[in-house]
């Protein structure tokens, strides 16, 4: 039995919306990353980006456990001496929640160029109103 593998022109994407209201980040974040790397397909080929399209909706609105908010802490460096910028969750959380979950997201896909098309799929939105109401997106359900 030969294996099937998907070629980039025969990829079929759709688009799905996820609530984050009150849903834990680490949960949105894997079930995102599984779509966009197209894992739930039957078709999925490790080395072609057949995943779908996911947007993100009450980014400001997801839920961090235990001590996260003031424990968690956000690294940014500008490369300089002295650059280091230091953030907790919960000021992510309140200033930067799209930013919050785009990094949960991005660091469950593959660090390659693969992975920055498969980032590029990514919508995040801090309230509920996005742009690609067009698109028609199915809504995914948190478990």
């Amino acid at each position: 039995m030969k294996s099937y593998m998907q070629k980039k022109e025969t990829v079929e994407r759709k688009w799905y919306v996820i609530d984050a209201e009150g849903k834990s980040l680490g949960r949105v974040a894997s079930l995102a990353a599984t779509y966009l790397r197209g894992k739930h397909k039957p078709t999925y080929t490790p080395h072609i980006d057949c995943g779908d399209y996911i947007i993100i909706i009450n980014a400001e609105k997801v839920n961090l456990t235990g001590n996260k908010l003031e424990n968690k802490i956000y690294y940014n460096h500008s490369q300089y001496t002295g650059g280091l910028r230091e953030r907790t969750a919960k000021t992510m959380r309140e200033k930067y929640p799209e930013e919050m979950v785009e990094r949960a997201v991005k660091g469950m896909l593959p660090h390659n160029r693969l992975g920055r098309q498969m980032y590029r799929k990514l919508f995040v939105y801090a309230g509920s109103e996005h742009k690609q109401m067009a698109q028609k997106p199915e809504v995914l359900e948190v478990k």
